[in-house]
């Protein structure tokens, strides 16, 4: 069980190794994911893609609540560990279990009463409006299976273990494209057997993460772990409610720009769909960064080292932005190619739709360093236990996306909703800068 203090040796070497795992294990995730949307095209029709892309943002949603919860409880046990504090860890640990076993449970029943509605709201065509919810209904009824895997994998993350959580999702990879193949080629469950596909994968790899963690010397819970400890659970929640909130109003700006995009022709639906799907490709170094941030600066302002921490931001901020160039002007050269694996069906339909997505890829693409700046900056603040900044970074985007979705559109029609991801960015970027550069001249005169 291999596990890393980041509080010594050189911060390019930690940063990037530790990322590359986590690089790897996004590819294994996208690829199950583009897997589940392939297989739904190429078996079940654009139609089912459409289905899957009108309430992606939603989706979206709820996992991030889940990937906050896990991701805030994560900042205190890289600060625990950083100051080699192994006692309160292990509290830290304990308690976080109890909350996420209640937030599971809320989000699950919240989620599952709510598709109606969303849906709705959503301005879904009713042609494609039913196959939506089922597969919304069948991956919110598994919740607690995307609870185990976040939960675990962040808990190694913050330990610096990044290769567990990257075999993790090797092996969730394999499984999903297996039953994808099986329950929808094969025993014809349609859109819901995607959904269960996943689910299921999701469980396994949470099973692996959780079978490493079994093994760590210093972690071993006991009964009295558990017992209520004055204050922990009100600051773990102080840690991920603020992460919550901003991933929320992330994604409540995205569904209020589908909401926007479903009001236009099912070509333009299953194009943004279609790029929809690879952006998480686009954005698979930057989380790994993002990831890898957290784990840096939460381990060294445990441990106090305040230079260390000035160090790693420029390292991060220099390989980010290196790499953002290099997936960006891959995708540019490639995109129409990617984008057009999602569709199928009428020819005249096909084109049109790989039309606007490749569109909407370029002009992601060519932005792209903006939000590999956004990943960093963010994750390095909540790395020091600053999760509101973060959040008030959300409220800037969102305010951003729906403004261009809503108003801007109103003049130059479709492209405002394509444009209104990189706005959104930029608004984020200025509160992050303004507030990384109040961090550390607080931690300059910490050192002075």
């Amino acid at each position: 069980m291999k596990i890393h203090d980041m509080t010594k040796g050189n911060p390019w070497k930690l940063i990037f190794l530790f990322s590359l795992p986590l690089m790897l294990g996004n590819i294994f995730q996208q690829v199950y994911t583009i897997t589940d949307s392939l297989i739904i095209s190429r078996t079940l029709g654009i139609q089912a893609l459409a289905a899957l892309g009108s309430a992606d943002w939603y989706d979206y949603m709820i996992i991030c609540i889940i990937q906050a919860t896990a991701q805030g409880f994560s900042i205190r046990y890289a600060q625990d560990y950083g100051a080699k504090d192994y006692v309160q860890l292990q509290k830290s640990v304990a308690h976080s279990i109890y909350l996420c076993c209640v937030i599971t449970v809320i989000l699950t029943l919240a989620s599952i009463l709510s598709l109606d509605w969303v849906i709705a709201f959503l301005q879904t065509p009713s042609e494609i409006a039913w196959m939506t919810k089922e597969y919304l209904f069948f991956k919110f009824l598994g919740l607690i299976c995307s609870m185990l895997l976040n939960f675990t994998s962040a808990m190694l993350r913050a330990f610096g273990n990044s290769k567990t959580p990257l075999y993790a999702m090797f092996t969730s990879a394999g499984i999903n494209i297996a039953l994808d193949l099986l329950f929808v080629c094969v025993f014809h469950f349609g859109i819901a057997g995607a959904a269960v596909a996943t689910v299921i994968s999701q469980l396994i790899g949470g099973f692996v993460c959780l079978y490493a963690l079994k093994n760590i010397a210093f972690l071993h819970l006991s009964k009295t772990d558990f017992e209520k400890q004055e204050g922990l659970n009100r600051e773990l929640i102080g840690l991920s409610v603020p992460m919550i909130i901003q991933n929320m109003l992330i994604s409540i700006g995205g569904i209020i720009v589908q909401s926007q995009v479903n009001t236009y022709s099912l070509s333009l639906i299953a194009g943004y769909t279609a790029t929809n799907k690879l952006y998480a490709a686009l954005e698979l170094a930057a989380t790994a960064y993002g990831f890898a941030m957290v784990t840096y600066m939460g381990q060294n302002f445990g441990a106090k080292q305040y230079s260390r921490m000035k160090e790693g931001l420029k390292v991060g901020l220099l390989i980010a932005l290196i790499t953002s160039v290099i997936i960006g002007g891959s995708m540019v050269c490639i995109g129409k190619q990617a984008t057009g694996m999602f569709l199928s069906g009428n020819a005249k339909e096909v084109a049109e739709a790989n039309a606007y997505a490749y569109r909407f890829m370029c002009i992601l693409a060519f932005d792209l360093p903006i939000l590999y700046v956004l990943h960093v900056l963010r994750s390095v603040l909540q790395g020091t236990g600053d999760t509101v900044m973060p959040m008030v970074s959300g409220i800037a985007e969102f305010i951003a996306r729906i403004f261009f979705a809503l108003l801007i559109s109103k003049y130059i029609g479709s492209d405002a909703l394509f444009w209104a991801e990189v706005v959104a960015w930029v608004a984020s970027d200025l509160v992050l800068i303004y507030s990384v550069i109040h961090k550390f001249n607080h931690l300059d005169e910490c050192i002075s």
